[in-house]
C-alpha cells in the first residue's frame, strides 16, 4: 500500500503560481508513473501531467507552456509547478502513482487550488 501525501493548494489571483507537492510512502515495488489529475465541482477528473521515473513527461493541452511536473525518483517526490494560472484552474488536484512490474494505482486525498480574484 502507497501513501501520497499532497501539499501546496491554496488561493491564488489570475496570473499567480503555486506549486504542489506530493511525496509518495515506501513501496516494494518501484513506483513507473506520478501524475497529477483535476477535478472542478459538475465536471469528471481528468489529466494535468505525468511523469515516468525515466523523466518523460506528458500534459494535458490547456496547461502546456504553463505547468511543469518533476520527480525525484530517489525521494518518490513528484512537484506540480504552475504558473500563469487562470480561473479555469481551479479544482481538487490529486496525485498519482502507478507501481512497476505489477500495476498499482494510487491517489492522494487532494488538495484544493482555487484562482480568484
Amino acid at each position: 500500500q502507497v501513501q501520497l501525501l499532497e501539499s501546496g493548494g491554496g488561493l491564488v489571483q489570475p496570473g499567480g503560481s503555486l506549486r504542489l507537492s506530493c511525496a509518495a510512502s515506501e513501496t516494494s515495488f518501484s513506483i513507473n508513473i506520478m501524475g497529477w489529475y483535476r477535478q472542478a465541482p459538475g465536471k469528471e477528473r481528468e489529466l494535468v501531467a505525468t511523469i515516468t521515473s525515466g523523466g518523460s513527461t506528458n500534459y494535458a493541452d490547456s496547461v502546456k507552456g504553463r505547468f511543469t511536473i518533476s520527480r525525484d525518483n530517489a525521494k518518490n517526490t513528484v512537484w506540480l509547478q504552475m504558473n500563469s494560472l487562470k480561473p479555469e484552474d481551479t479544482a481538487v488536484y490529486y496525485c498519482n502513482a502507478q507501481t512497476r512490474p505489477v500495476v498499482y494505482i494510487y491517489w492522494g486525498q487532494g488538495t484544493q487550488v482555487t484562482v480568484s480574484s
